[in-house]
């Protein structure tokens, strides 16, 4: 399968001078979001680079996630009926009709490949028909048949000996050369993620890997010119995108997130999984404090006759059980960066983000066990956001709103028809298909 042929839709680039309506479904293990935002135009801001329009949210719809595990669906019903009701919460609140959407992977064992090719200039400096070639000849390398492309982002270009070119057009050399990053995930997981929107009558425009939209979001200033990396602790799945040089250069994912340490404490404290998930949420700690002798919890314990009996037990006890679970999980983070060859180029500098990531005690953690700067990132950039959605749980789902931003820079052919609605930037023949379809 060549990269052209990728599985999932392509969208063309949102104009940079008008506006546009535009929904997204961030499709988590843990929760279910519907944002639906209005893009305004603005002017280049130095505040967050490459975003040309700012995003108001004016619906939104979360939901507890159902039928997924590790990020992919399990369960198709339960995961469309999730969707569903997300979705039609969205709408309620926006009062528009959601047509269709952006939505995310994050299961599916997402990976990397880079390609390069290089092809003779054509006398003259470096036209578009040169970039066209160039980029045809990378993407003419094949993935393998059970996996599908989900971006193919150029990540620099060479001119006969000098490396590091951003835009070669109009330069002068005799050999063209490019660096090609491919972002591919299980065929078979996208194509289900797929088929739950699908079912909902639901259009996809772009399906968009986790940590990429997540450090669209979450990244400002000149963090992803310098290197970082933005990892995304979520409910079943931690994520890791490592950018550098402005791009996204590598992608990797583990099956293995927040929901972990829920079922660790279930299992180390005898008590049901929702009264795990609230003592993580209210008491949970990966790091010992003076206190935690002396704090005593109650913890619901279910007895021979299935009866909940209170038990006291100290703190101390939870984050024993909290703490081996995170470390582990941010020493596989640095371990597959070092194997990959990529933790130089996350320049020391880490973004943890993701519901997991609001755990007391996690940046200091990972500052320990990854060797760098550490913060927590939450989406940039955003209007119209409930405060309960400004964390960092939203994220992924903010990212979504800033890819058609960015979305030119991918080496796809776009598809025909277009997904803004309603704001004049939609083409004549899609709105007589729209038509062709209400009418029959």
């Amino acid at each position: 399968m060549s990269i052209q042929q990728g599985l999932t839709p392509r969208m063309r680039p949102l104009p940079a001078r008008k506006s546009a309506t535009l929904s997204v479904l961030d499709v988590g293990t843990s929760k279910i979001v519907c944002l639906v935002a209005e893009l305004l135009p603005i002017e280049a801001s130095d505040l967050l680079p490459g975003r040309t329009h700012l995003a108001r949210v004016i619906g939104i719809g979360h939901q507890r996630s159902m039928g997924l595990k590790g990020g992919a669906v399990v369960d198709l019903e339960a995961a469309e009926n999730a969707i569903r009701q997300a979705v039609h919460a969205a709408e309620r609140m926006a009062k528009v009709e959601i047509r269709s959407v952006i939505v995310n992977l994050t299961g599916g064992r997402l990976g990397s490949t880079h390609f390069e090719a290089n092809v003779g200039v054509r006398g003259g400096p470096v036209g578009p028909s040169d970039l066209h070639r160039v980029l045809e000849a990378a993407s003419r390398h094949g993935v393998p048949p059970n996996r599908t492309v989900l971006h193919a982002l150029p990540t620099g270009y060479r001119l006969d000996a000098q490396t590091g070119i951003t835009d070669p057009a109009g330069m002068v050399g005799e050999s063209l050369g490019v660096d090609l990053h491919v972002v591919t995930g299980e065929a078979a997981a996208a194509r289900n993620l797929m088929l739950a929107v699908e079912r909902c009558h639901l259009g996809i425009e772009a399906v968009i890997s986790t940590p990429y939209a997540s450090g669209l979001s979450a990244l400002a200033d000149d963090e992803a010119e310098m290197g970082c990396a933005v990892v995304d602790l979520g409910g079943g799945t931690t994520s890791v995108g490592v950018f550098a040089g402005g791009h996204l250069v590598h992608v990797d994912a583990l099956a293995v997130g927040g929901h972990h340490v829920t079922m660790d404490i279930a299992r180390g404290l005898t008590t049901r999984v929702a009264t795990a998930e609230r003592l993580k949420t209210l008491h949970g700690s990966c790091m010992a404090s003076a206190s935690d002798e002396r704090d005593m919890l109650a913890v619901p314990q279910v007895d021979e006759d299935e009866r909940d009996v209170q038990n006291h037990l100290p703190k101390s006890h939870l984050v024993r059980i909290i703490r081996p679970r995170v470390e582990e999980i941010l020493e596989l983070v640095r371990d597959r960066l070092r194997g990959a060859g990529f933790a130089a180029q996350a320049g020391r500098r880490v973004i943890l983000t993701g519901g997991g990531s609001q755990l007391v005690g996690l940046p200091e953690t990972a500052r320990r066990i990854l060797e760098g700067q550490v913060r927590v990132g939450r989406p940039l950039g955003i209007k119209g956001l409930p405060d309960a959605a400004k964390g960092p749980a939203f994220s992924a789902a903010v990212g979504l709103l800033v890819y058609p931003q960015v979305a030119h820079v991918e080496h796809f052919e776009p598809r025909a028809g277009g997904i803004f609605a309603s704001t004049g930037t939609d083409g004549y023949l899609s709105r007589v298909g729209r038509w062709f379809r209400e009418s029959f």
